[in-house]
């Protein structure tokens, strides 16, 4: 597979090198049974710019600045969604009380310690995000970063599986006939909370497709 793709890479740069077209390089590829998606991997390591050999794109790359940042980045985000779900489950456990359950002191101890996260986390998290923010707007190059790639497909999976569950939630609530008020407002809240985080991680990696 290694030698495959090694030939698939020399074939492509040599082709460039020639004069040939991406679409002539493309056709010739397709007639000889690679697959799209090889051929667009291949392409895409090269730059459509114009000089005299071919221009390679930058490669992703593995930094430990990056490690660090990344991964303070979204151990708040998942810290802040989290309490932010426990504590507006709290107010709604607060709104609708359960008669059966007496929860004065769970409830005091489970907002109190909700509201320091937050209040901690997630500011930590928008000044992150923030510099990170700064630092691909100078450099587009960072967008390239293995820890940033796999820490927000990462992400990308935990809130899809989240939203799957929330909505399995609803459904067997609904059929169990236990769709209270109190159990409908919690499954809004986490699918909420988990289609805010998969829409904005989606959009950003969508960025990638548009910046060179």
């Amino acid at each position: 597979m290694a030698s495959s793709t090694q030939d698939l890479e020399q074939f492509v740069r040599t082709a460039l090198e020639k004069g040939a077209t991406r679409d002539q390089i493309g056709k010739a590829l397709a007639d000889a049974g690679w697959a799209p998606e090889q051929t667009r991997s291949a392409l895409s390591a090269y730059a459509d710019v114009n000089f005299m050999v071919p221009v390679p794109q930058p490669r992703p790359y593995l930094s430990a600045r990056d490690a660090f940042l990344y991964l303070v980045l979204f151990t708040t985000l998942y810290m802040s969604a989290f309490h932010l779900g426990s504590l507006v489950f709290e107010l709604i456990n607060r709104a609708f009380p359960d008669p059966a359950q007496l929860r004065g002191i769970v409830f005091t101890t489970t907002v109190r310690w909700s509201v320091a996260t937050l209040l901690v986390a997630f500011p930590v998290f928008m000044l992150m995000s923030i510099k990170i923010g700064r630092d691909v707007a100078r450099q587009p190059v960072l967008r390239q970063s293995v820890v940033r790639r796999w820490l927000t497909y990462l992400t990308l999976f935990v809130a899809a599986v989240s939203l799957i569950i929330d909505l399995i939630t609803l459904v067997d609530g609904v059929l169990g006939g236990e769709a209270t008020t109190r159990f409908v407002l919690k499954v809004i809240v986490a699918g909420v909370i988990a289609i805010v985080v998969f829409g904005y991680y989606l959009w950003d990696l969508r960025q990638d497709e548009r910046v060179p």
